[in-house]
């Protein structure tokens, strides 16, 4: 046993590395020119007000996209996969990859697997999608970068037929909205894109009790489902848009009947026979779990107001609605702006 008046050297400690993250010293923070707030940098735009931050010149660290979830109306930019190695990734190269995605390895897995020109991301801004388009290629995955302007999503949706003419050469769509009829030459028709549009819509009331908490007195949940089909035609962006729903099928003649999954299927089929020459796409419905990932379905709740429930009682209705129909317009629009860059690169 050692004395206590016994001099004895001090053994320090071994050192160990840190596992905790580094932070960035003041020089190397980026000031938000708009809040004029201090950032990483390793960010493309601010953490606090989403301002693209300034261009960083001699910056070390290594930038990193933060894909955050974008609001309805804000354009993105896209980045699609093009091509996958024939050997296949690495488990390396998938788990960098599905970081840099913030995917999971599996969900990447499948995407790769699909061997389809899907979205891998959608990001705020083209420095964040020109990152991602680097690094996927340093890996093995060639992608380009498409963006929300050229999809043309909300800027001009499909106009929306109420019924058709048939005709030799020709049919005339005439439209929901009103404006004059036009006539299509099956000729031109280059691409038919058919899915399923769902929506559900779940409304509840609530009556305010004493304290922080609301009673809910009734709930309700409605569902729909309707198929649709998409047609582009030569110089024609935006496209047509036929829905079961809505649809007036006597251009069918003796082939209509009583139903209108029936009826859409019947004219989906004339339309198709009509123009041998356009490509027909149905894979929206098999690749809608992937779409999901990236091109979430949209979901909006409005407040439906107050209501008097009796003498001196009150609540409040909200309904929440989730649909689709976005996410199906944007890859109906993706699929016919890559056959247009092929056919104009040919």
């Amino acid at each position: 046993m050692l004395k206590d008046d016994e001099d004895v050297s001090r053994i320090s400690d071994p050192a160990f590395p840190s596992t905790e993250p580094q932070g960035f010293s003041p020089e190397q923070m980026v000031r938000c020119e708009e809040c004029l707030r201090a950032n990483p940098p390793i960010r493309f735009e601010c953490l606090y007000c989403g301002q693209a931050l300034p261009a960083r010149e001699g910056a070390t660290a290594p930038a990193r996209p933060s894909l955050r979830p974008l609001v309805k109306g804000e354009q993105g930019y896209n980045c699609i996969l093009m091509k996958c190695p024939q050997e296949g990734l690495s488990d390396n190269s998938l788990a960098e990859a599905a970081g840099l995605l913030r995917l999971d390895v599996a969900d990447l897995t499948r995407i790769c697997q699909v061997k389809r020109r899907l979205p891998l991301a959608r990001s705020a801004t083209p420095q964040e999608a020109v990152l991602i388009e680097q690094t996927l290629a340093s890996i093995g995955l060639e992608t380009i970068v498409v963006s929300d302007q050229a999809l043309a999503v909300e800027e001009s949706p499909p106009q929306r037929l109420k019924k058709i003419d048939l005709r030799e050469s020709e049919f005339v769509a005439h439209y929901t909205s009103g404006l004059p009829s036009t006539s299509i030459e099956w000729s031109a028709i280059t691409l038919t894109m058919a899915g399923r549009l769902f929506a559900k819509r779940v409304q509840f009331k609530e009556r305010k009790r004493r304290g922080p908490e609301k009673e809910i007195v009734d709930t309700s949940e409605t569902t729909s489902d309707e198929a649709v089909l998409d047609i582009y035609a030569k110089n024609q962006d935006g496209g047509w848009r036929i829905m079961a729903n809505n649809f007036d099928f006597s251009c069918l003649g003796d082939q209509k009947t009583l139903l209108a999954g029936e009826n859409f299927s019947t004219l989906a089929a004339v339309i198709r026979d009509h123009s041998p020459q356009a490509e027909y796409d149905n894979s929206y419905l098999s690749l809608r779990r992937v779409l999901e990932l990236v091109w979430p379905s949209e979901q909006e709740t409005a407040s439906l107001g107050w209501q008097r429930d009796g003498a001196g009682k009150y609540s409040t209705s909200e309904a929440t609605l989730t649909t689709n129909e976005s996410q199906f317009t944007r890859y109906s629009r993706l699929c016919h702006f890559l056959k247009v860059t092929s056919l104009n690169q040919q």
